[in-house]
């Protein structure tokens, strides 16, 4: 599970970051000017650590947050925005004065960072956990202020966490990818269901051992796309399976999920005569958007 932290360092990365901060009261917080070159727009995002700040604390740090006054301190560090949120080229001279040009694919046309202007949007990623009621007299405040804030703390971490986990596992024969097994990958995955699929899910250095065993082995239940291509491997789609039905005789529950593709009742009994016990879905009967219907209910059920 990602920490605050790492949401405070990692979101926004279709952005140029500049690490800043702030000295406020005895402290030093961090914080990041973020470019969002597309929009022609600036703001700022700030991480303030310790469990037991108070609310007047995070008034009075608005309060010191005056644009066009207020002195920020250059960290020294600039980090360019993902290559594919960002079609175009950039230039960092190396000056005092800092100073960034930028242009987009297809634009002769160099403009700078100076051009941008800040606008109110404050992100606070915050250690410090304030009740519903205490945000809202926040935001409030901050709008008195002119800022227009976002105000992150546990709250925000549960609920990333919530749609990040994967819930279900996408259990298929590669040859059935472009067919079933990524449409029902991508379907899942548009109703905020998130899923353990191989392509979504493993990145080049990890263990592939590892990786699909993990998720077996956390995910609520295991979605198997049964086709003749599922039922002659003897493989890695074979080895899931049986990680899978050694962990339903562990817990004493039911985690599979069958959809039938091009496959007979015969069939399926010779690979796996307790299949049959399950009920399945028929991929070429019901079509697409009811199959994932009916995945989404049946993972999401017990929430």
């Amino acid at each position: 599970m990602a920490t605050l932290r790492q949401y405070f360092e990692t979101d926004f990365n279709n952005a140029l970051r500049v690490d800043v901060s702030l000295t406020y009261d005895v402290d030093t917080v961090e914080g990041v000017l973020l470019y969002d070159l597309s929009a022609f727009t600036a703001y700022v995002s700030w991480y303030v650590p310790g469990l037991n700040r108070t609310y007047d604390y995070f008034v009075g740090f608005l309060k010191a947050l005056e644009y066009g006054l207020t002195k920020l301190h250059f960290a020294g560090k600039i980090t360019l925005p993902a290559a594919k949120e960002f079609p175009g080229e950039l230039k960092v001279p190396k000056k005092q004065d800092f100073e960034i040009s930028y242009r987009f694919f297809g634009n002769p046309n160099w403009r700078s960072t100076r051009e941008i202007a800040t606008c109110k949007r404050v992100f606070l990623y915050s250690e410090t956990d304030l009740e519903a009621t205490a945000i809202t007299r926040l935001q409030e405040e901050a709008d008195s202020l002119g800022h227009n804030l976002e105000f992150r703390s546990a709250g925000y971490v549960q609920a990333r966490t919530r749609f990040e986990t994967p819930l279900a596992f996408i259990c298929h024969d590669s040859r059935d990818k472009e067919a079933v097994a990524r449409r029902i990958a991508v379907n899942l995955q548009k109703m905020l269901c998130p899923v353990w699929y191989d392509e979504f899910s493993l990145h080049v250095g990890d263990s592939l051992r590892d990786s699909i065993e993990k998720g077996l082995s956390e995910c609520r239940k295991c979605v198997l796309v049964l086709s003749p291509n599922f039922l002659s491997n003897s493989g890695w789609t074979k080895r899931e399976f049986d990680s899978l039905f050694t962990r339903e005789l562990l817990e004493g529950s039911q985690l599979a999920l069958p959809v039938w593709y091009g496959v007979t009742k015969d069939q399926v009994y010779a690979y796996s005569a307790g299949l049959l016990g399950v009920k399945g879905l028929d991929w070429e009967a019901l079509g697409e958007q009811e199959v994932c219907r009916q995945l989404y209910r049946a993972i999401t059920k017990t929430e």
